[in-house]
């Protein structure tokens, strides 16, 4: 705004320049003017010439064309080298271009024809700062500001340029001296309290905290300003009084609660803590921020059952005060998952992924609670929606393949788990998972090839995948294919888990495929004798063995106990009724 304030000055300085030409003109004799007449048709046109020149550049760069502008000024320049405004209009333009050396000449040529002129010293010492001629900068806002010394703007630049040429205590001594001519502001004040922690000198930047607060004295904010310095440089007792003084002036002031929540905290004082959270905390006028910062830290000294229900209370208050602040939200969330209440915890995460929907975390943490849960139709809602946030995350097609996989959606589970499969390549404790879960899906799909092909990958890098060994060779056993294999699988699975009634089914199942009855028959009463996750296709498949080992009546009794517990193949009524297999 400086820069196009000085371009429409200098152009109204050269129209009055102009008109103060004519009014001269007009107060010389008649006969001067006949005796001039031609060669004063000549200095007018030529006048109006530069103005034209100097208009059609000045509306190139108030277009932002600088390329435009810059050939019109050194024309201009080239017509009257010695007006220092051509010079200072063409810097201005090689300014915006960038090409800082040649504004540094033009801006110069400027200064020297006119060195009175505030504006052509400006931008010869703004080019300076640019280029970082600091020095020769400072030299010209000084003389700048002893012509001018009540000029803020010249005080600012000055120190500004003493800061960036490492020259702290002149900056100090420029504020020092605008403080005695416009007083003290909170401004400058600031600016010097930097400058002295730049120089490790605390003790200063806290004095002059501790002026601004004597120039204002009701101002609480200034005692906060205080205190918060105080804290930052472990100066936590010290920062307790100006917070109380806060307080005096303003019971209300929630920031003063806060920092006196974080120093009672610091201090492993939890009941002072815990007295100044619960007044911040019901404050609504107060930032969330602010809260959630402390309450964090809070989190850290928390010893006992008592002190964590404490907290769980806290941050169900501030919930309830900011109830669409997400980090909140999953603040509570975290505390709920820490008592346990699991079901609780996912909501909590869930409104804040609603509330804020690009935090990676917060979706990871509501899927792992929905499948801890074993929420189904819950993990399928929530990975889609996580995946419409962040499409590239291979977790979350993982998440989202393994509910439809369970839902028995085996074409949309494959494509989700071939997703998640060519996004998570650098997680080998997932990928045997992955392709397990691919094993299961092709099955369903009766896309026999692809499924062993994904189970042959899982036990590639996991070769004892129990999940793999199980579904593989019952797979196989049910197709009657390489039942050589599945033997090999099924065993080891079997002596890896001697007490699994599942997995000595699986066995016994490809014992039975083989016809290896009477083997098949000791693994399936070893499996109901354990009397724990016994299902009704296990005793199906025992009645299966007994009628191939000719025990037909004891076959239809175990057929007819199978249909009652559920769980039985769609051929148990005909083998009860017909008392035989049809499988054959």
């Amino acid at each position: 705004m400086r820069t196009e304030y000085l371009k429409i000055a200098v152009l109204v300085g050269l129209l009055i320049f102009s008109g103060a030409e004519e009014t001269n003109a007009q107060r010389r004799s008649k006969a001067a003017r006949d005796k001039e007449k031609v060669s004063t048709s000549a200095s007018s046109g030529f006048r109006l010439e530069e103005e034209s020149l100097t208009a059609d550049g000045m509306k190139y760069m108030m277009m932002d064309e600088p390329v435009r502008a810059l050939p019109i000024f050194e024309k201009l320049v080239k017509q009257s080298p010695a007006d220092p405004a051509g010079h200072y209009l063409m810097a201005t333009a090689l300014m915006k271009l960038e090409r800082l050396d040649d504004a540094s000449q033009s801006a110069m040529k400027a200064y020297e024809l006119d060195p009175s002129n505030r504006f052509y010293a400006q931008q010869l010492a703004e080019i300076y700062s640019k280029r970082r001629k600091y020095s020769e900068a400072a030299l010209i806002y000084e003389a700048l500001l002893k012509q001018d010394p009540a000029n803020i703007q010249y005080g600012i630049e000055l120190a500004a340029v003493y800061v960036f040429n490492d020259q702290f205590d002149k900056a100090i001594a420029t504020y020092d001296q605008m403080e005695k001519s416009i007083g003290v502001t909170e401004e400058v004040i600031h600016q010097k309290q930097q400058l002295y922690l730049r120089q490790n000198k605390l003790n200063k930047a806290i004095d002059e905290a501790r002026k601004l607060i004597t120039a204002e004295s009701n101002e609480v904010s200034y005692r906060i300003e205080l205190a918060e310095l105080l804290i930052a440089n472990e100066l936590v007792n010290d920062a307790i009084a100006p917070l109380e003084e806060a307080l005096r002036l303003n019971p209300d002031e929630a920031q003063a609660h806060v920092l006196l929540a974080d120093i009672y905290r610091r201090k492993g004082d939890v009941e002072k803590c815990n007295r100044e959270l619960r007044i911040v905390f019901s404050n609504p006028n107060l930032d969330a921020e602010p809260k959630v910062r402390v309450l964090s830290g809070y989190l850290s000294m928390l010893k006992t059952d008592k002190d964590r229900n404490e907290a769980l209370q806290l941050s169900k208050q501030l919930v309830d005060t900011h109830p669409n602040e997400a980090r909140a939200l999953v603040l509570y969330a975290d505390l709920l998952v820490q008592h346990n209440r699991k079901a609780e915890a996912r909501d909590m995460y869930s409104k804040a992924a609603r509330v804020d929907g690009s935090v990676f975390e917060v979706w990871g943490a509501v899927l792992q609670l929905d499948g801890e849960l074993n929420h189904v139709d819950s993990l399928l809602v929530h990975s889609e929606q996580a995946l419409e946030m962040f499409p590239n995350q291979g977790m979350f097609w993982y998440s989202n393949g393994s509910a439809h996989l369970v839902k028995r959606n085996y074409k949309k589970a494959v494509a989700a788990l071939e997703e998640s499969r060519k996004l998570i390549n650098n997680n080998p404790q997932l990928i045997p998972v992955i392709n397990a879960q691919l094993g299961d899906a092709y099955n369903g799909l009766g896309d026999h090839s692809k499924s062993d092909s994904s189970y042959d990958l899982a036990l590639k890098e996991d070769p004892n995948n129990d999940h793999v060994l199980n579904n593989y060779s019952y797979f196989l056993s049910l197709r009657k294919e390489k039942l050589d294999l599945a033997l090999q699988m099924s065993e080891r699975l079997v002596q890896r888990n001697q007490n699994n009634p599942t997995f000595l089914d699986t066995y016994a199942w490809v014992l039975y495929t083989r016809k290896e009855y009477k083997k098949a028959k000791q693994h399936l009463e070893k499996a109901i004798q354990l009397k724990e996750s016994v299902s009704g296709t296990i005793i199906e498949h025992y009645g299966d063995v007994l009628f191939q080992l000719g025990e037909r009546e004891k076959a239809v009794e175990q057929w007819k106990k199978a249909k009652s517990m559920g769980e039985a193949s769609d051929q148990i009524d005909k083998k009860i009724t017909t008392g035989t297999l049809h499988e054959q």
